[in-house]
């Protein structure tokens, strides 16, 4: 079962290696892995050379795009770039970020995953973050949840889904629509992978807005955005971050900026969310 990656990277020189080397020695090994420098400054290009130079199976590919941290455009983009690369057929495709490690036999339990149920369209392991000396769970999320840093997916639910979505909640809407599509989406719990840099440290000020764009954009509405929002704000231990969402979503609605998802599929959003919240409460 063949696997193909894009590993979009920036000024991720203190990291990449670790990932590369982790891929390396996987017991099921990706048929290719594309490894997108999106305008990097740092020594990014010579990781990426030595590992090239020695494995035929990756390939580099050069992308020039702004430094300034854009949440989910900028990395979808570099993704593209990548993605545009692979001549091979494949039956998964991956988008993986340049900060992660994963344990030797991630590809092999995930493709597992996947032939246990051909209607698994997106599955993946959990990231971890260290904390002191321990590695515990970035729980910004559940972990049911496929997290965008080890995002794959089998290629007829990438093509039904439309792919990756050049915006902030990319990884959000894609399992949304997936499911709209009637994809599920499975994590094995047992994989941790080792998030180097935890969710958000390099945002920008600029950005702090975009989480509320985003829920605008896949047209959660004013109450499910509220809900959302301080689901996270609670997780994030930021009440700004609620205040943030808010006025994001506002901003958003304000300048009629495109949605993601067409009315059916926006409905069908909000109504898998609204049931997903009352199976918590009651």
């Amino acid at each position: 079962m063949s696997i193909v990656l894009v590993i979009p990277t920036y000024n991720e020189a203190a990291h990449l290696g670790d990932l590369l080397r982790s891929i390396v020695s996987q017991t099921l090994k990706p048929k290719k892995v594309v490894i997108v420098n999106d305008g990097s400054t740092d020594s990014t290009q010579e990781i990426i050379d030595s590992f090239t130079a020695k494995y035929s199976f990756m390939i580099s590919v050069g992308a020039s795009s702004t430094s300034e941290h854009a949440p989910g455009s900028k990395v979808v983009d570099a993704f593209y770039r990548g993605f545009s690369a692979i001549k091979e057929e494949y039956a998964f495709i991956g988008k993986f970020d340049a900060d992660i490690i994963l344990p030797p036999n991630y590809f092999e339990k995930i493709i597992s995953l996947f032939n246990e149920n051909r209607k698994i369209g997106i599955a993946g392991g959990n990231l971890y973050i260290q904390s002191d000396d321990a590695w515990v769970f970035e729980n910004i999320s559940e972990k049911t949840k496929v997290r965008g840093p080890i995002k794959l997916y089998r290629k007829e639910c990438f093509e039904a889904i439309g792919g990756l979505k050049r915006s902030i909640g990319w990884d959000t809407v894609d399992e949304l629509l997936a499911q709209y599509h009637g994809w599920l989406i499975k994590t094995d719990q047992s994989l941790h992978v080792k998030h180097l840099k935890p969710t958000g440290a390099t945002y920008t000020e600029a950005s702090k807005y975009k989480q509320g764009e985003a829920f605008y954009k896949m047209r959660y509405g004013w109450a499910l955005t509220q809900v959302a929002a301080m689901k996270l704000a609670q997780r994030k231990s930021s009440i700004a971050f609620y205040y943030n969402c808010m006025r994001g979503y506002l901003k958003a609605k304000k300048s009629g900026i495109p949605y993601l998802v067409n009315k059916e599929e926006g409905a069908f959003i909000r109504q898998l969310r609204w049931k997903n919240i009352k199976k918590k409460i009651f």
